[in-house]
């Protein structure tokens, strides 16, 4: 069962996002909130796997808060949810520790996908979102003694398609491994690039061009 949070001001929205998930099977919404003020406290009372965060919020915003979790609870998968496509806030979510970043018109059926590939360790994007992240990191420059990493083929494989947006499922079908396979070479790749999740694996292999 994924225990998911949700942290969200509009209280219609919150409920229903309450009944959505609780209505669905291997999911369990332990927390529904409507501002992040009391963030730790609420995390102790409700211990999720997964936090569905609304980035702009009242007092604490949603960027703030993936700081604190990502610092407190590092373990805690964090999905951004939004209305905004403003390439700082999605700049700024994938640095604050963000694991996944979608739009709050993406259909639940959707959403609840999300949710679950995040907490096995995917970066859901929204398809708009991920390109705004392509371009932005294509913009930034390589600084001259920047480490050069060392990947095998297979391992280059399969960030190519993590950075191009496919789940670690499809990556397994494409690859013609294993899902567990997949998230060993996933663990092995972090480790070369020195990351903690997915999304920085993505920026980092952007922004270093290694694939």
């Amino acid at each position: 069962m994924i225990r998911v949070a949700l942290f969200e001001d509009y209280k219609l929205l919150r409920e229903g996002l309450f009944q959505l998930i609780n209505g669905t099977e291997g999911l369990c919404c332990t927390g529904a909130f409507a501002d992040c003020n009391n963030l730790l406290k609420n995390i102790e009372q409700s211990r999720p796997d997964v936090i569905l965060m609304d980035i702009q919020m009242p007092g604490i915003s949603g960027i703030e808060a993936a700081k604190i979790i990502r610092a407190n609870y590092p373990a805690i998968r964090i999905l951004m949810q939004t209305v905004f496509e403003d390439d700082d806030k999605i700049f700024a979510a994938i640095c604050a520790g963000a694991s996944g970043y979608i739009l709050k018109k993406t259909p639940p059926s959707v959403l609840l996908e999300a949710i679950k590939e995040v907490h096995a360790g995917g970066a859901p994007l929204t398809g708009s979102i991920a390109n705004r992240v392509l371009q932005m990191f294509q913009k930034i420059s390589i600084p001259p003694d920047q480490d050069v990493v060392m990947l095998s083929d297979r391992e280059k494989e399969i960030l190519t398609h993590l950075v191009n947006g496919v789940n670690c499922k499809m990556i397994g079908d494409l690859c013609n491994i294993s899902y567990d396979t997949v998230r060993f070479h996933i663990k092995n790749i972090y480790e070369k690039l020195h990351v903690h999740s997915m999304s920085e694996a993505v920026a980092k292999a952007i922004k270093q061009r290694i694939v």
